[in-house]
């Protein structure tokens, strides 16, 4: 390492192992057990919101402007994620960590206490500021201390934690949204202020122990490339969330649209002006693996979230299972990730290669998709139970991939912002996908569910029971069906449900055979991926090279 190179790395920031060199398993996993509680947060905070919000609505006498509270974290958990990159890039990876899990927890213990729903939405926001970094920067650290041919090893623990949050969130979840109080706050309170045990061992952790070495770089922060990124996003994200309500074409939505690409314009040309210190520097889409696998993550993030989206909705309308039951009947999902994950991880560390393994998991998950297109009502619950593990075997051989791939094939300074991005264009595609499913769904139920009925009235029984229910005869004359709360299909008599359930089935089936050829789309997009060797230096070892090879003297021919 050159002298300069030296001094500018704190002698307190070097790893134990002394140097720039490796480090250790047991250094890795110590400084992954902060990382992992990290991601815990995030992954947790999601998923436990699920089966929460409901009852949180309830409480704070807010139930027609919940929506909100979801808006304003995914918004700023979004914008932030690419701008954690950046500034890790140019601080380090520690403080920025230290201070997303900070801002998490600040966020967390305001919205413990927040007393409406108002103020419960302006928490979230910053509970997502903190949620940002969360993830991305957990996957940038670990490319700094591992090598691309190993890192796949590690980063299936990751895996691991949002196969845990998916269970466990609708879980924990459910049993806070139920309790009256407990030790003396209100349940609710608790689905946020769980987090702050877990985010306090983290943040312990983190400071004590992730000690990796960084140069500091004199770079500008990028802040019109920020605020001209928020101008595109918030707007875009606002009608997404709330355009199925508004209208896609109404006035609110087209002032959305315009402003949104407006701001799309401006990033692009500040990102240009400001070269190397933009946000999110134009020069790496000049590499193609960087920029094709950033499409294929926004793409299969659309499909993927549609997926997600749409089997809570089957299990507990179709089904009638609760949020609780439904987290646990997702179980074979959690499992084909972490076993598909976990596996491939070895052998790509094994082999080196790493293309065979997104290739087949997008094919097994739009193959997966097109069967959830078949179940019904009358669906035996194996069956599907059968298919979610298929498809968990698929997605837990793309999500790590690809992102392996990105990091591979950046320099090592700009390790950070490539993580970001992938983080970044994949949650776009989910919030994308999210909205444009949802609008299909609830475009078709009506028409759906007005056709079951009408087959229906053939039926002697179903007429029987209608005569045995005037009320919802008249409700059903009367166009009265409200399918914004459909907890009426709990007391209601199972022959008047069923035509119902059928509808929603129908619809939901064909929201899971759009995703399918969403799939089919990234399936095709995957064999134009070229697979570039892996690297077998961490991104330490390669940014201490780049270091030295800019500090030797030019040689003199």
């Amino acid at each position: 390492m050159s002298e300069s190179a030296s001094r500018a790395v704190p002698e307190a920031d070097a790893p134990s192992t002394g140097g720039r060199g490796a480090l250790s398993h047991r250094e890795i996993m110590t400084v992954l057990a902060g990382l992992m509680l990290g991601m815990l947060l995030a992954a947790l905070d999601m998923t436990i919101m699920a089966s929460a919000t409901k009852t949180i609505a309830d409480q704070l006498h807010g139930q027609t402007i919940q929506a909100w509270v979801t808006t304003a974290y995914l918004i700023t958990a979004t914008i932030s994620t690419p701008l954690y990159g950046k500034l890790s890039d140019i601080f380090g990876r520690k403080p920025m960590y230290l201070t997303s899990i900070s801002l998490f927890l600040a966020g967390s213990v305001l919205s413990g206490i927040a007393n409406s729903m108002y103020e419960l939405a302006a928490f979230r926001a910053v509970q997502g500021l903190g949620a940002g970094g969360l993830m991305s920067l957990a996957l940038a650290i670990i490319a700094d201390m591992v090598s691309p041919r190993e890192r796949s090893r590690y980063q299936g623990y990751f895996m691991g934690i949002w196969g845990v949050s998916s269970v466990a969130g609708p879980v924990v979840g459910g049993f806070f949204a139920g309790a009256g109080t407990v030790a003396g706050i209100d349940g609710w309170r608790w689905v946020f202020l769980v987090n702050v045990p877990i985010g306090i061992i983290a943040l312990i952790v983190v400071a004590k122990f992730l000690n990796v070495p960084h140069t500091k770089v004199n770079h500008r922060v990028d802040y019109w490339g920020a605020a001209a990124l928020t101008t595109a996003l918030v707007p875009l994200l606002i009608v997404a969330e709330q355009g199925r309500e508004w209208g896609w074409g109404s006035a609110a939505s087209l002032a959305m649209y315009a402003i949104g690409v407006f701001g799309i314009a401006a990033f692009i040309y500040v990102e240009r002006l400001m070269g190397d210190e933009a946000l999110l520097p134009l020069r790496l889409f000049r590499r193609p693996v960087f920029s094709l696998a950033n499409v294929i993550n926004f793409v299969m993030g659309l499909g993927m979230f549609g997926m997600m989206m749409s089997l809570p909705l089957y299990l507990q309308i179709v089904q009638g299972a609760t949020p609780t039951e439904s987290g646990l009947l997702t179980l074979p999902m959690t499992a084909g990730i972490l076993v598909a994950s976990m596996g491939s991880g070895i052998l790509i560390s094994k082999t080196g290669r790493y293309k065979r393994f997104p290739t087949t998991g997008l094919a097994v998950v739009a193959v997966a998709m097109f069967l959830f297109a078949q179940i019904g009502v009358d669906t035996p619950m194996w069956q599907t139970m059968l298919i979610m593990g298929f498809a968990g075997l698929g997605l837990g051989l793309c999500m790590q991939t690809l992102i392996l791939a990105i990091q591979n094939d950046v320099p090592a300074k700009d390790m950070g912002v490539a993580t970001s991005s992938a983080t970044f264009f994949r949650s776009i595609g989910g919030t994308v996908g999210t909205a444009v499913f949802l609008s299909i769904l609830f475009s078709v139920v009506g028409s759906r569910i007005a056709d079951a009925f009408a087959s229906a009235r053939t039926d002697p029984a179903f007429l029987a029971a209608l005569q045995q229910n005037p009320d919802f005869a008249q409700n059903l004359r009367g166009g009265g069906l409200d399918l914004n709360n459909t907890e009426f299909l709990n007391t209601l008599d199972p022959t008047l449900a069923r035509p119902i359930l059928m509808g929603f089935a129908e619809s939901i089936d064909t929201v899971f055979m759009v995703g399918g050829f969403v799939m089919i789309v990234a399936f095709a997009l995957i064999w134009f991926l070229k697979e570039v060797p892996l690297s077998d230096k961490s991104g330490i070892q390669r940014a201490a090279e780049d270091e030295a090879a800019a500090a030797a003297p030019a040689t003199v021919h």
